[in-house]
């Protein structure tokens, strides 16, 4: 089998080494990796959705710290000068997306593995530290996606599975989470037939997730996101999994624009809706959904997909990147630390404890 690339990586060591992410807007037709030597290059990676996915930007804002210490190196700053540039730089990382909790919360736990060290501690002794607490969230990341591809192939019955969005190795730092419980069945021999929505108006769906089913030699059939009803209808589906950017304390999930309206679907029509993320992507200092940011994109993604003018001049756009599902409509949450069923607020604190 041939695994999808990662969709992060870093080369060479703390002080001159160079943080390098595969540029996904590229994808399908070109494979090409960006180096980002400076702070600004990785908010652009960011922003311009080069890097994506949850976890991804999570473990790419870990290591844009290790950037910002190298900048302070570079510019031969003192050390007090040197911990306030990178906490600077940090919260420039941590507000890039807004909807995604890892983000944040990857750049605050790097944050605070420094915390604690003298405050004459060099910047070149800095960029070490944050090296090192990088690859060790991406390395965690790599762990907890396989347990997530175990505990949600176990919930998937054999026959159609529809996804929406990109939940693969491009999203995360190992195998992805949704994604990652369909390539863990299929690797167990389970008979699936996968359905990806294609995911407008990026088309992350098609360009992304069957890019990686296809790399890994697992067949996919991508439909237009208007075609889900009506796929559902037709009672090939047997369950749908998606990934989250943020949960709330009760359960309601944060994803991908498009979400929302694939769960009402299910639900209409009885199948089981999934949603698979790590630990992390759980936001416990809020409620309900309804306060969870949702970031507003370009116009022209709308008016012109992939550069291809479909509007006409003078039209409007509308383009919310996420939207939130409620826990009602969620059949069962999966982590790396098992299945949250029924989805409630005293089973979430349950599973993963009082802490955002």
């Amino acid at each position: 089998m041939n695994d999808s690339p990662a969709s992060i990586r870093w080369a060479g060591d703390a002080t001159s080494g160079v943080l390098e992410i595969f540029d996904q807007t590229l994808l399908p037709n070109r494979l090409e990796w960006i180096a980002c030597r400076d702070v600004a290059a990785v908010i652009e990676a960011i922003q311009r959705l080069r890097v994506r996915g949850a976890p991804a930007i999570g473990i790419a804002g870990a290591y844009g710290l290790a950037v910002a210490a190298q900048e302070a190196v570079q510019h031969g700053l003192a050390p007090a000068a040197a911990r306030d540039h990178v906490r600077t730089r940090g919260e420039s990382l941590a507000s890039a997306r807004p909807t995604a909790v890892n983000l944040r919360w990857a750049v605050e736990r790097a944050l605070a593995a420094i915390a604690g060290l003298p405050g004459t501690t060099a910047a070149a002794d800095l960029a070490t530290r944050l090296l090192a607490e990088a690859r060790a969230i991406h390395d965690e990341d790599r762990r907890l996606c396989a347990a997530i591809g175990r505990h949600g192939a176990a919930l998937l019955p054999d026959g159609g599975v529809l996804t929406h969005c990109n939940t693969g190795a491009l999203a995360t730092g190992g195998d992805g989470t949704a994604l990652a419980a369909i390539t863990t069945a299929w690797e167990q021999g389970r008979k699936l037939e996968v359905y990806a929505d294609e995911t407008r108006p990026l088309f992350q769906g098609a360009r992304l997730t069957a890019w990686e089913l296809v790399h890994r030699g697992i067949p996919v059939t991508v439909l237009v996101d208007g075609a889900a009803g009506h796929l559902l209808k037709t009672g090939r589906i047997a369950a749908c999994i998606v990934g989250a950017d943020r949960i709330t304390a009760r359960g309601d999930a944060a994803n991908k624009i498009g979400t929302y309206a694939l769960a009402v679907l299910a639900r209409a029509h009885g199948v089981p809706f999934y949603v698979a993320a790590p630990s992390s992507t759980f936001d416990l200092t809020i409620e309900s959904g309804d306060d969870i940011p949702i970031e507003e994109r370009a116009a022209a993604e709308v008016l012109a997909p992939l550069g291809v003018p479909a509007a006409p001049t003078g039209a409007r756009a509308y383009n919310p990147a996420f939207d939130v599902t409620p826990a009602e409509l969620i059949t069962a949450l999966v982590t790396e630390r098992g299945v949250i069923t029924p989805v409630t607020r005293d089973a979430v604190t349950a599973a993963i404890g009082p802490r955002g």
